[in-house]
């Protein structure tokens, strides 16, 4: 086997090896059979252009045209010229493909499911891609090292996204593959540069035994990268999010059907929408309920709280159940409810991805595609699908239960408590003493919610104010209780995590308070309405609302019987906020012109019933982490760059100028000349003198006769120095170099440039010496074990 098919088959293999880390991303992981073949075939058309031979460019154009051929084939079948060649239809459904998977990537969690042919095109295509770049640095181009920059790209993709404990599995697999291709071209190439690679002597003696096998120097390379990238990442900040969502902003994983899906975090803009100069209406609400003041429509729930925000877990999602909805989780059969029916029509400037709904609904009947969270009973918008415009109808129960039945429930399972009373350590310790100060005394969680609740609401001497910023980090809860001003985000943020430091289960609700009624008998809720309340849950009824936000909503009923003599608001009285008639105003989005976003003459667009997340903003120990672990990152491909003008400095710079400095230096100067000519593809021969050396410098480089004339007196002087029975100091030795060094530039072209800038061969020596000082070492220490065991076996 030829040695350049030698390293088209390493090359495709470690394009593999990398593009296994993203299999943890995508169920099923079929897909990887269609990419290693198709990769397969992409590499076989380089190593036939190769053998040809075709030149460079046209071996990397043909392999990029049938790598687009067989992506043709493949997703674009139907609309190409003779179902392979791609026409603009190919190439219209491409784009709708690319921008159907960008939809889907921003929406589905891991893992993705495999039916989006846009997220298979984007795994597909983007091996190809990287394969084309692999094969074209490390085979066609003979350079493997800057071959490994494609690799981690691909290989971060998926470690950005990953969350399962495996990730430096398949960091190992991936190191492997791109070892693998380091070790084949120094197979090819590397032995043959003499005994540069013999690094110290291996005989017995001191005497140079030969060139060192490859294999062993490229096994110490290999095991010390491995130690540092496994390392490293250990310092560096952990990265939230990244395009599937793999940080648990999503709605989380569980079992069933239809893959997971995660919505855009929904808590980005309440404070806007209470905050608005014109109350615009967002929807229009008939129920057939008498009892409007418990009619909220309920967005999401959040039940993941990390400290800084609460925000919606991931769970698996299916399609909408046809008929009835399952029971709401933890109803009895003994608690009061009746079923309601309520259309809602969305104004057609409102997209949003969840589809409000009283809650628990009994049924949904929604024109578009959209899925089914059972957890949270929620609806989420697929391959975006949203409210824009859009008129549904839902069935839903109206729980009634009394303070009786909920102060009588029994304890839950104990994995929905494990679940919904977790707490990050970074909580101050503020919440939890004041919830038992506000509680003591009550006799079971109910008593516990409702005194939480009044001492919001009433006694706490809070005061609502949609104002003040929402704030963030571990403090936020602590600054509220301090400051008693905020608005809903902050009372049902506060209550649920005081409820959850006591043990009950808890968690926060969004979407919006009940409307105002209008004349025609319909209801109208509008921007003001956007709310946030708390949930508790209790065994026999499940999740029940209170409402701690003072003059919003309604306080339910359920709260206040076993409560004589409680100042708490009227139950009946629904949202004080909205506006008595429908605006038929336009969107700000949608009014506003080019020219008047310019001018900054638009208003601020609110998406509606989400609250904010902003607030204080990283601490300055995150953001220097960020900084540090972005500076890591940027300095890892730049390192050999590094090493190299650093070395050049040491080498040409300040030296002695005396009889005995005259060795050192000049030899430093030689090295330099010598690993500068190996950076542009001159590979240093030691067995040669170094006229002849200088000589072969000359014709290889194509040295003008000012550049020539520096390279021999440079030479000149390294034979003065060697051979001459007093060494004397030869001037001018660094601007030699430096004319030499602007002569090999001048000859190469462009690609040689870049990689003697950014990917030096010569900083190998960096490895080299590693290698030299452990073999020193390993010396040293097995010159003293003898020692040790003769001294131990001595008698007295």
């Amino acid at each position: 086997m030829s040695g350049r098919v030698r390293m088209a088959l390493c090359a495709w293999a470690a394009t593999l090896a990398a593009a296994c880390s993203l299999l943890p991303l995508v169920d099923p992981a079929t897909w990887i059979l269609q990419a290693a073949f198709l990769l397969a075939v992409q590499s076989g058309v380089g190593a036939a252009a190769r053998r040809v031979p075709l030149a460079r460019p046209l071996t990397v154009a043909a392999q990029a045209v049938v790598g687009l051929l067989l992506l043709t084939l493949v997703f674009t079948r139907q609309q190409a010229l003779g179902g392979l060649i791609p026409g603009p239809q190919a190439f219209q459904h491409f784009a709708e493909l690319l921008r159907q998977g960008g939809d889907d990537i921003a929406r589905y969690a891991i893992p993705a499911p495999l039916e989006s042919d846009g997220i298979r095109l984007m795994l597909v295509g983007g091996v190809l891609v990287i394969g084309l770049l692999v094969d074209t640095l490390a085979v066609t181009f003979r350079s493997a090292a800057p071959a490994g920059l494609p690799l981690l790209a691909l290989y971060s993709v998926a470690a950005g996204l990953s969350e399962g404990g495996a990730d430096w599995l398949w960091f190992l697999v991936a190191a492997a593959g791109y070892l693998t291709l380091l070790l084949a071209e120094g197979r090819d190439r590397l032995s043959q540069w003499g005994r540069v690679f013999g690094g110290v002597p291996r005989t017995p003696g001191g005497n140079q035994g030969g060139a060192v096998a490859p294999v062993r120097t490229g096994r110490r390379i290999g095991a010390f990268a491995l130690g540092v990238a496994l390392v490293v990442p250990l310092a560096l900040p952990a990265m939230d999010g990244g395009l599937l969502d793999g940080a648990k902003t999503g709605v989380g994983s569980g079992d069933g059907g239809g893959g997971t899906i995660s919505a855009v975090n929904p808590l980005v803009s309440l404070r806007d929408s209470l905050n608005v100069d014109e109350d615009r209406q967002v929807l229009s609400v008939r129920t057939d309920t008498g009892d409007l003041s418990d009619l909220y429509l309920r967005i999401v729930s959040l039940d993941d709280f990390d400290g800084t925000t609460w925000k919606p877990s991931k769970r698996r999602i299916t399609a909408v159940p046809e008929g009835t909805l399952p029971t709401p989780t933890g109803l009895g059969p003994d608690i009061k409810r009746t079923e309601i029916r309520t259309s809602i029509s969305a104004a057609d400037w409102y997209a949003q991805d969840w589809l409000p709904m009283p809650y628990p609904p009994s049924g949904v009947r929604v024109p578009g595609n959209w899925r089914y969270e059972p957890v949270g009973m929620t609806l989420v918008g697929d391959h975006g699908q949203n409210t824009r415009g859009l008129t549904y109808q839902v069935r839903s129960l109206h729980v009634q239960p009394t303070g009786d039945q909920l102060a009588a429930a029994p304890q839950p399972a104990a994995a929905l408590t494990r679940e919904y009373t977790e707490l990050p350590d970074s909580l101050p310790e503020v919440v939890s003493r004041t919830a038992r100060e506000v509680t003591a005394g009550a006799a079971n969680p109910y008593e516990q919610a409702v005194r939480l609740q009044e001492y919001f609401a009433i006694t706490g001497g809070f005061e609502y104010d949609t104002q003040v910023d929402v704030g963030s980090g571990s403090d936020g809860i602590a600054r509220f209780l301090k400051d008693k001003q905020g608005f809903c985000v902050h009372f049902s943020f506060a209550m649920a995590a005081m409820a959850r430091s006591l043990d009950i289960p808890a968690r926060v609700a969004v979407g919006f308070a009940p409307g105002s009624p209008q004349a025609d008998g319909s209801v109208a809720v509008g921007l003001r309405d956007a709310h946030a309340w708390p949930e508790v849950y209790f065994e026999g009824v499940g999740w029940t609302r209170f409402e701690p936000t003072p003059t919003r909503g309604s306080t339910p009923s359920y709260t206040l019987s076993d409560t004589p003599g409680s100042t708490v608001p009227d139950p009946a009285l629904p949202s004080r906020n909205a506006q008595p008639e429908p605006s038929a105003a336009p969107s700000t989005s949608e009014s506003c012109t080019a020219q008047d976003k310019k001018l900054d003459a638009c208003g601020t667009e609110s998406a509606a019933a989400v609250p904010v997340t902003g607030g204080d903003g990283p601490t300055w120990y995150t953001a220097l982490a960020w900084a540090l672990g972005g500076l890591a990152l940027l300095l890892i491909p730049l390192a050999p760059m590094l090493w190299r003008l650093r070395t050049r400095a040491v080498r040409l710079g300040a030296h002695g100028r005396t009889e005995a400095d005259a060795v050192p230096h000049t030899l430093a100067v030689w090295q330099e000349l010598t690993d500068t000519a190996w950076d542009f593809g001159i590979p240093p021969e030691e067995s040669r003198t170094p006229r002849r050396s200088a000589a072969r410098i000359v014709r290889l480089g194509r040295l003008d006769p000012t550049a020539a004339a520096a390279v021999h007196r440079v030479a000149d002087a390294v034979e003065q120095v060697l051979y001459a029975p007093r060494p004397r100091p030869t001037a001018g030795l660094t601007e030699d170099v430096h004319r030499a060094s602007a002569g090999l530039r001048a000859t190469a072209g462009r690609g040689a440039r870049l990689r003697a800038l950014f990917a030096p061969r010569s900083s190998v020596r960096a490895a080299w010496a590693v290698s030299a000082r452990w073999a020193a070492l390993k010396r040293r220490a097995a010159a003293v074990r003898p020692t040790l065991r003769k001294a131990s076996g001595q008698q007295g």
